[in-house]
């Protein structure tokens, strides 16, 4: 590869690093042709980006991006799953793929621009999906809030109770 195409090689991984949200790098040895196609069509339909990448052109990009050293995780065959969007999904997509080929494994990966390992990746991926995330956030907001308005109405309510009670009463006598 001459430098020139070098050169936009590194650039085009450092954009797509600083635009996922989420990247997840993989050893895909022993992975034929055929279900490596099969594993990009997959991810695809998430929205994820999977590309096979020469180690040291991504070590370079990385640096250029901002992220710390991903020397440890750039050996031997890597590929890189950029998830723009949500990189649960991603995990979960590659998880998935890799219970059935066992060939795949992760390596790592990369959130915002903090490095993690493969095992927090298997991690991310035992994550509920976002909107399961936001439903447990909103309910635990509202949990006390709806016990201040409880306690609050309570008073106004017993009031109503005793004065219900004195028109009984009265209506009796």
């Amino acid at each position: 590869m001459a430098r020139p195409e070098k050169e936009a090689t590194v650039n085009e991984i450092r954009e797509k690093l600083e635009r996922a949200q989420g990247v997840i790098l993989t050893d895909y040895r022993g992975l034929d042709v055929r279900t490596m196609t099969e594993l990009r069509r997959k991810l695809a339909e998430s929205g994820i980006e999977y590309r096979v990448v020469k180690n040291t052109l991504a070590s370079i990009a990385a640096r250029g991006a901002g992220i710390g050293d991903l020397s440890q995780l750039l050996t031997g065959p890597t590929a890189m799953a950029f998830a723009y969007k949500d990189p649960v999904t991603a995990a979960k997509a590659l998880s998935g793929f890799a219970k059935e080929h066992k060939e795949l494994s992760f390596k790592g990966g990369i959130l915002g621009k903090q490095v993690i390992s493969g095992d927090q990746v298997g991690a991310l991926a035992m994550l509920p999906p976002r909107e399961v995330l936001l439903g447990q956030v909103v309910s635990a907001i509202q949990a006390p809030l709806s016990g201040l308005v409880n306690v609050l109405s309570a008073t106004y309510r017993n009031l109503v109770y005793v004065l219900d009670a004195v028109r009984r009463q009265k209506e009796g006598a």
